[in-house]
């Protein structure tokens, strides 16, 4: 196991795939807003990984697959996605609404920028570690 590889910074890791995500999901959103019929969607991530950490029990770490697991073993969070296919905005039966969508965008945004810079700020104080406090 490496140095890198803790549930921090897993959990980080799979937080800023879910933001990823959400952009393409977003961005086809915002690319059919005057396509007919068509149905927005959204990504589900905050709320599963919110449900999965309230789960409370205690788990060993395990440095090597061959280990026994001890506690409760969870498999890792994935973000899915959902169809919003109750709403209509538009004639064409359409449920894109822009300014939503820019706003989840902006919001979006935000949260990716502040996980860089904590993913960043914890390999900083990684390097700072193994370079001795250099």
């Amino acid at each position: 196991m490496a140095f890198w590889d803790t549930p921090s910074l897993g959990l980080m890791e799979r937080t800023l795939d879910a933001a990823a995500f959400r952009q393409k999901v977003i961005a086809n959103n915002v690319a059919n807003v005057d396509t007919p019929y068509f149905k927005r969607s959204d990504v589900q991530f905050e709320e599963l990984l919110s449900k999965e950490l309230k789960k409370t029990s205690i788990q060993g770490r395990r440095t090597d697959a061959r280990h026994i697991p001890i506690g409760q073993t969870s498999t890792p969070v994935a973000p899915g996605l959902t169809t919003d296919d109750k709403t209509v905005m538009n004639n064409n039966m359409n449920n894109v609404d822009v300014d939503y969508e820019m706003a989840l965008q902006a919001k979006n945004q935000l949260r990716y920028n502040v996980l860089i810079s904590q993913v960043s700020h914890d390999l900083k104080n990684y390097r700072t570690a193994l370079n001795g406090g250099r």
